[in-house]
């Protein structure tokens, strides 16, 4: 066996794939969604294979990786232009507890147990169900958990809706609020606001107030 090639080629992949992932964005070493993890395990058994067999030329290896890297820019360049891509490729946040009360209903639609509920709460301190207002299951699979407020004899927040994200009108937000596109509209425009579409978010606050935050000129 060729140990110096092994060592090259090992080396030369190396820096492919380092290239490769700081190409593709830091989004694939924080948050790694289904696709990002299914082009990683790809990346990963290709460079496997480069390396153990040294008698395939590396271009056989190279170009899939590259390939590989410009779907996964080209899927991101088009979930950033379409939400219902992006929900698609990347999934929807899921509340496993809200306002206090656990759903069992959508973790087994998330296939998630208690297990794995409260292995995730204590990785966020909190070490009490009774504690949490939210918890919502994001699409990266991490946990996000807001306490209850200690300091309100009520204990109870409100978790910020999104009604407007990129310039789009969150219809099922408003669904829970039991609100329409009228109404929103007539909020935006008391506030100033008269296009939708230059607002990049938009949410309803606790204390019933916007927040809002237009979209940067170009």
């Amino acid at each position: 066996m060729d140990y110096g090639t092994i060592i090259l080629r090992t080396i030369f992949i190396y820096f492919i794939i380092l290239f490769v992932l700081r190409f593709m964005g830091k989004r694939e070493i924080g948050q790694l969604s289904v696709l990002d993890f299914v082009v990683s395990i790809m990346i990963a058994e290709l460079a496997v294979v480069s390396i153990e067999n040294i008698q395939v030329p590396m271009l056989h290896t190279i170009v899939p990786i590259v390939m590989l890297s410009l779907i996964q820019i080209f899927f991101a360049f088009l979930s950033l232009k379409s939400e219902k891509l992006r929900k698609l490729v990347d999934g929807r946040p899921s509340v496993l507890i809200n306002k206090g009360k656990i759903d069992e209903g959508e973790m087994r639609k998330q296939r998630y147990n208690f297990d794995d509920l409260l292995i995730q709460l204590r990785q966020n301190n909190v070490h009490n169900i009774a504690d949490v207002e939210f918890a919502i299951l994001e699409p990266s699979g991490q946990l996000s958990v807001i306490e209850k407020d200690k300091n309100n004899d009520k204990n109870h927040v409100s978790l910020p809706l999104p009604l407007i994200l990129d310039g789009n009108v969150q219809k099922e937000h408003l669904q829970k609020l039991n609100q329409t596109e009228l109404w929103l509209r007539q909020e935006m425009r008391k506030l100033g606001y008269r296009d939708i579409k230059k607002i990049s978010y938009c949410a309803l606050q606790g204390d019933r107030s916007f927040f809002v935050d237009l979209k940067d000129e170009k």
